[in-house]
């Protein structure tokens, strides 16, 4: 339906005159009378009675008018809104951890562009620690990290979750789990290599040794690192074995220049929590523009790889 013809409706029930409507639209009377004849046709009743004094609506016409008021408000808070987007100037600083921009946090800032195509966003790639910091010093608006954040001028929500598995080099000679060995003597071999896991006291470290530490590995070989790209890298050369989502190396896993090893016990999956600072309306949308970037990202990486909270 030509939303043309239903503003060209509204005008002449309310000015009760298809030449004062036809003034109003700045048109002619022939295309107004057009426009509802077309209208009617469309909706296979009669709108209008006309008479000398001029028209008035039919019981049909009056119901019409009920539903195309609703859609002409419904059209003009778009039209407001996509206003409002366009004029929102400034600039928003984003904090990710590396993890984020490995995986979805581009496709985020590609969706963000196109709602606030005049703001400006600053990236700052850091640790979940680190931009927690920074968040509550006021040096960033959002951040992108690991953990729910309780504070009265803080608000945080869960987006996905990533699964974690053990990943080694193509050529490394360490074995899946064996039909024979039990989680624990698995995990126990495993702990004989050198483990690649993120950064120090990040929430990744930490349940990695709290998984090795549960079946008696009191003091695993860890190598900590702080960039995704690094741990990759030492993984493919065979210098460790690393605890990561798969999600992130699909193509190198697909390519067959890393492995899983498979059936040993896994550290939990690895969380992505969109952290703000309250009284933000800006902040707020931007919420809701990532959750909607991971839904994709999570329905591309498959349900066993990656799962939306919430």
């Amino acid at each position: 339906m030509n939303l043309k013809f239903l503003e060209t409706f509204l005008w002449v029930a309310k000015l009760r005159s298809f030449s004062l409507a036809a003034d109003k639209l700045q048109s002619t009377q022939a295309a107004v009378s057009s426009r509802i004849s077309v209208l009617e046709q469309e909706l296979g009743a009669k709108l209008f009675k006309r008479d000398p004094k001029g028209v008035t609506l039919t019981r049909a016409g009056e119901r019409a008018m009920h539903h195309a008021e609703q859609v002409s408000r419904t059209m003009t808070e778009l039209y407001a809104s996509l206003q409002d987007e366009n004029a929102v100037a400034g600039t928003v600083r984003i904090g990710a951890m590396d993890s984020a921009i490995h995986s979805w946090f581009v496709d985020f800032v590609a969706d963000a562009t196109r709602h606030y195509p005049n703001l400006d966003i600053e990236v700052t790639s850091d640790t979940a620690l680190n931009l927690i910091d920074q968040l509550r010093r006021g040096t960033l608006d959002l951040a992108i990290q690991t953990d729910m954040i309780r504070d009265e001028t803080i608000r945080s929500v869960g987006l996905l979750n990533l699964s974690v598995e053990w990943i080694a080099a193509a050529e490394s000679t360490i074995a899946s789990k064996q039909p024979d060995e039990t989680p624990a003597a698995a995990l126990r071999r495993l702990s004989a290599q050198r483990l690649i896991t993120y950064s120090r006291h990040s929430r990744p470290h930490q349940d990695l040794l709290g998984l090795m530490q549960s079946h008696g590995v009191s003091a695993p070989s860890v190598s900590c690192v702080n960039s995704l790209a690094a741990m990759i890298q030492l993984t493919q050369a065979g210098l460790g074995i690393a605890a990561m989502p798969p999600a992130l190396v699909a193509d190198l896993l697909r390519k067959g220049a890393l492995r899983r090893l498979e059936g040993l016990e896994t550290p939990p999956a690895l969380p992505f929590v969109i952290t703000w600072r309250t009284g933000t309306p800006l902040a707020e949308h931007l919420v809701e523009i990532a959750t909607e970037t991971v839904h994709r990202f999570a329905d591309r990486a498959g349900r066993d790889a990656a799962r939306t909270v919430g």
